[in-house]
């Protein structure tokens, strides 16, 4: 899971709503707490920590966000389908050539 600027938090906001926060990080949503604008201290769930530690799980947690970005790939392209947005291969092959000859030249 990526980190995103509201997982950006001030010290001072995490001390004041470090439940909201713990239960955040509980759920997924790792933050990075600032002290002096600069990063200090990250807050993560427990049982990801673990999983660092672990390089096979290590491995298996960084291949999640390209597993998710090819299960869409694939559920776009089976809408594809089904919607009649298809073309034969060469037919495609063919159009981009065209194409491309005509910026070219």
């Amino acid at each position: 899971m990526g980190i995103s600027a509201r997982d950006v938090v001030p010290f001072t906001q995490a001390r004041a709503n470090f439940s909201e926060q713990a239960e955040q990080a509980k759920a997924g949503a790792e933050k990075i707490i600032t002290k002096n604008g600069e990063s200090y201290v990250a807050l993560i769930d427990a049982d990801r920590l673990d999983c660092y530690h672990r390089l096979d799980c290590y491995h298996r947690l960084a291949r999640e966000p390209i597993r998710r970005l090819l299960l869409e790939d694939a559920s776009r392209g089976l809408d594809d389908v089904a919607a009649g947005r298809t073309q034969p291969a060469d037919a495609a092959i063919a159009g981009l050539q065209t194409r491309r000859a005509k910026t070219r030249g």
